[in-house]
């Protein structure tokens, strides 16, 4: 009587399931016992906390990026654009909150990090095979970065698969040759594994989709999705490289890279690189 009385006082609805025994809980379809267990600090310095969990949500929107990507990837293939729309501005949002992430973290101070840094050994975020998928995905292929892979033959294989399928951009070129403009055979049957490298023909298509917006309005679309997404991945970079510099200066990296230099070099890569040069042109 006096659990109902407390219920009615705080307007539990009649209806509301309560008897979980036999029924699936929210906790149970999210397993959330084993994702709340899964920060194991290796210190006891309160701010560790802050820094797990802001890299394993990180991780888990990665995950939720390369859902989107992948799928987008095929649609764009299979010349049927309009469902990659709704992908692709998805993970343009997922972006700004992993850029937002990296704000959170800011407020580890130098001093506080260096209490617990050690307790990382080797590891370190350029270990992230999510975020080289990512990559892949959006056309920076880089051969050599598998090499810290090799330890996990399962993760190795998968990676280097990844490595030779098509990038969403290969995909988006592909679409522009389906929908008769015309794109160098060199760039359709191009090694999927190499980094793409620019290509006259590929700025002219797109160049032509920009000057008849109405004629080309899904691929017209689809090259703004594509903008939006390569400028949040850079602006991720950028925030991942003031907030490192702001942390541990130009220290080196617990895996051994040269820390803010690398990460200086990283955004320098140019993604979807005809959809920005065209904008000269027009």
């Amino acid at each position: 009587m006096e659990s109902d009385a407390q219920d009615q006082n705080f307007g539990l609805d009649k209806e509301i399931q309560t008897d979980f025994q036999k029924e699936m809980s929210y906790g149970d379809y999210l397993h959330l016992d084993n994702i709340l267990s899964s920060q194991r600090l290796l210190s006891d310095h309160h701010d560790e906390m802050l820094f797990i969990i802001i890299h394993q949500t990180s991780e888990l929107w990665m995950k939720l990026i390369l859902h989107e990507v992948n799928a987008a990837i095929q649609c764009i293939l299979r010349n049927d654009l309009e469902p990659s729309f709704k992908m692709l501005s998805r993970v343009s949002k997922i972006q700004q909150q992993l850029i937002q992430s990296w704000n959170v973290l800011t407020t580890l101070t130098p001093a506080d990090y260096m209490q617990f840094r050690h307790k990382l050994g080797r590891s370190s975020g350029f270990q992230s095979y999510q975020n080289r998928l990512i990559e892949f995905a959006l056309g920076q292929k880089n051969p050599g970065k598998l090499a810290v892979y090799r330890h996990q033959a399962d993760l190795y294989k998968k990676m280097c698969d990844a490595l030779g399928e098509p990038s969403i951009y290969d995909a988006a070129i592909s679409a522009l040759a389906a929908n008769g403009l015309p794109v160098d055979g060199v760039v359709l049957k191009r090694d999927w594994s190499v980094c793409y490298e620019p290509n006259n023909s590929v700025e002219e298509a797109w160049l032509a989709v920009y000057r008849n917006t109405d004629k080309y309005w899904d691929l017209y679309e689809l090259a703004e999705k594509l903008v939006d997404i390569g400028n949040q991945q850079q602006l991720w970079r950028f925030h991942h490289l003031t907030t490192v510099e702001r942390i541990i200066g130009h220290k080196k990296g617990t895996g051994g890279s040269s820390g803010v230099p690398y990460l200086k070099k990283v955004i320098d890569h140019q993604f979807f690189p005809e959809l920005l040069s065209l904008r000269t042109k027009l």
